[in-house]
C-alpha cells in the first residue's frame, strides 16, 4: 500500500497578519514560503506533527528563517552565501554578523526600500513549446499580467504536430507567434533570439507560472556590466503527487535558495581543475541574457537541450560565459513557479535525460576549452558519487523508487557518452566525404 501523502503550498506574506496554521489531514505537511511584500525570503517544511501551529510560533519560526536573507540584502558581510567551490580564498567565508544586523533600525521597511532599484533597457521573453498548449496557457496568462510589460512575448512552437498552440496564441494579440519546423529546445530557443529586438533576453518555459515583478527583478540582475546571465528563484507551483515531491524535495528541485549569487572569473578557476558546477547557477525556466552576449559568445548548442541531447544547453552556455571572463548572477526576488511533472515515469525519463545531457555538455565544454576538470567530473566525481548512493541504497535496504531513478540516472551517464561519440563520428564521417 502507497502511504504517500502530498505537501500543502502555502505563501505566507510576513508584512500582513500572520495566520495560525491548523492541522491538514490529507497532507503530510506544510510548505510554508515566506515573503516581505514581494520578496521571497525563506521557505520551511513544516510536518503533520508540528501542526497546529500557532501565529506567535509561526512568527518566530519565520524570523529564525529569515534572517540569511535579509542579512544578504542589507549587510555587505556577514551573511553572504557560499558559491559551491572548493577555495583557500578566506573572501569565500565571512563570519555571520548578527550584531550588525540587530543594530539596524526596521530591517524589513530597509529591506523593501533597497529592492526597489529603478531599471533601464527593454525586455523580450521567449517560451518555447511543443504540443502543450494547456500548460501553455497558463504560463502565457501569467505574463500578460507582468507589472512590467516586455517589450515582447515571443512563443516559439518547436515542431508542432497541429496547430493548437498557434490557434491559442491567435487569441492573444499582443504575444508573437513563430513557428520553428526543426525539432530541439536549442534550436527554438535561438529561434527566439533571432526574433527578439530587447536589450535583455528573458526565457521560461510552457510549465511555469511566473510572478508579476518577475521581470523588473531580473533587470535589476544586470546592474554590474560584467553580468552577462541572470537566473531567478524557481519554486514549486504544487506538490501534490510523488513525483513532484520527489523532484522538489529528494532531487533538490530548482531552487538555489533565497541570497544573491555572483558566479565570477574567481568561482571559475577556482573550479575548473575539478568541473565547474554551471548547472548551480540556475534553472532554464528563470534565466535572462544580455542581448550582446549572443554575439560575444555564441548560441545556444543546438547539439544540447530538449530534442538532442536531452538537457544541459543552459549550462552549458553559462559555462561559455564564464569561460570568456563575464559572470553569471542569480537573483532570487525575481521569481517563478514550476509546475514538476506529475507521475513517476515521467520524472524517472527526466532524471535519465538530465544526465544524458549533463555528461553530453561536459565532452563538448572538454572538446571546446581543453578544461580537464569536465573529465575529472565525468570519470572521477560521478562514479565515486554514484557508488555512494548504491552503498547506501544496499545498506538502508534499497526502496524500489530509489533503485529506479539511481538506474535511470546512470543509465543516462552511458547515453550521454555514446550520444557525443556517435555525434563526433558522424561529424568525422562528413568530413572524410568532403
Amino acid at each position: 500500500m502507497n502511504s504517500f501523502a502530498p505537501w500543502k503550498i502555502i505563501h505566507i506574506k510576513l508584512n500582513e497578519d500572520i495566520p495560525a496554521l491548523r492541522a491538514e489531514p490529507k497532507y503530510q505537511g506544510i510548505h510554508a514560503v515566506f515573503w516581505w511584500c514581494d520578496l521571497p525570503l525563506a521557505h520551511e517544511e513544516i510536518s503533520a506533527a508540528q501542526l497546529p501551529m500557532s501565529a506567535t510560533q509561526l512568527a518566530n519560526l519565520a524570523v529564525q528563517k529569515i534572517t540569511p536573507a535579509v542579512g544578504d540584502r542589507l549587510l555587505n558581510h556577514g551573511f553572504k552565501a557560499p558559491l559551491p567551490v572548493i577555495s583557500q580564498n578566506p573572501s569565500r567565508d565571512t563570519p555571520v554578523d548578527f550584531q550588525s544586523l540587530m543594530g539596524l533600525q526596521q530591517p524589513l521597511k530597509k529591506l523593501q526600500e533597497c529592492s526597489l532599484q529603478s531599471v533601464s533597457g527593454s525586455v523580450s521573453v521567449v517560451v518555447c513549446t511543443r504540443n502543450r498548449p494547456e500548460q501553455l496557457v497558463r504560463c502565457l496568462r501569467s505574463l500578460q499580467n507582468l507589472s512590467q510589460p516586455p517589450l515582447q512575448i515571443i512563443v516559439v512552437d518547436n515542431a508542432p504536430s497541429d496547430d493548437a498552440t498557434r490557434q491559442l496564441v491567435a487569441q492573444m494579440p499582443d504575444i508573437q507567434y513563430v513557428l520553428e519546423s526543426r525539432p530541439g529546445l536549442s534550436i527554438a530557443r535561438n529561434t527566439g533570439i533571432r526574433h527578439s529586438i530587447g536589450d535583455i533576453i528573458a526565457f521560461t518555459d510552457d510549465d511555469v507560472e511566473v510572478h508579476p515583478n518577475w521581470i523588473a527583478r531580473l533587470q535589476q540582475g544586470f546592474e554590474n556590466p560584467k553580468v552577462m546571465a541572470v537566473t531567478g528563484l524557481v519554486l514549486p507551483g504544487e506538490l501534490e503527487t510523488e513525483a513532484q515531491v520527489a523532484f522538489e524535495k529528494g532531487f533538490g528541485g530548482f531552487s538555489q535558495g533565497y541570497r544573491v549569487l555572483t558566479f565570477d572569473s574567481q568561482f571559475f578557476e577556482d573550479m575548473r581543475y575539478r568541473g565547474v558546477p554551471v548547472w548551480r547557477i540556475g534553472a532554464g525556466a528563470n534565466m535572462a541574457f544580455r542581448r550582446k552576449v549572443f554575439e560575444l559568445v555564441g548560441y545556444f548548442d543546438e547539439r544540447l537541450g530538449a530534442g538532442a541531447s536531452g538537457c544541459s544547453e543552459d549550462s552549458e552556455f553559462w559555462y561559455r560565459i564564464l569561460a570568456e571572463g563575464w559572470f553569471c548572477r542569480y537573483e532570487p526576488i525575481a521569481v517563478v513557479y514550476h509546475y514538476h511533472r506529475s507521475d513517476l515515469d515521467s520524472l524517472k525519463y527526466q532524471m535519465y535525460q538530465y544526465m544524458r545531457g549533463h555528461v553530453a555538455a561536459l565532452l563538448l565544454q572538454f572538446a571546446r576549452y581543453k578544461h580537464w576538470g569536465n573529465l575529472h567530473r565525468l570519470f572521477v566525481a560521478l562514479p565515486k558519487y554514484y557508488t555512494r548512493r548504491f552503498l547506501s541504497g544496499l545498506l538502508k535496504d534499497f526502496k524500489s523508487f530509489n533503485k529506479m531513478m539511481l538506474l535511470a540516472e546512470v543509465l543516462g551517464c552511458f547515453s550521454g557518452v555514446q550520444y557525443y561519440l556517435q555525434y563526433h563520428n558522424l561529424q568525422a564521417k562528413k568530413k572524410l566525404e568532403l
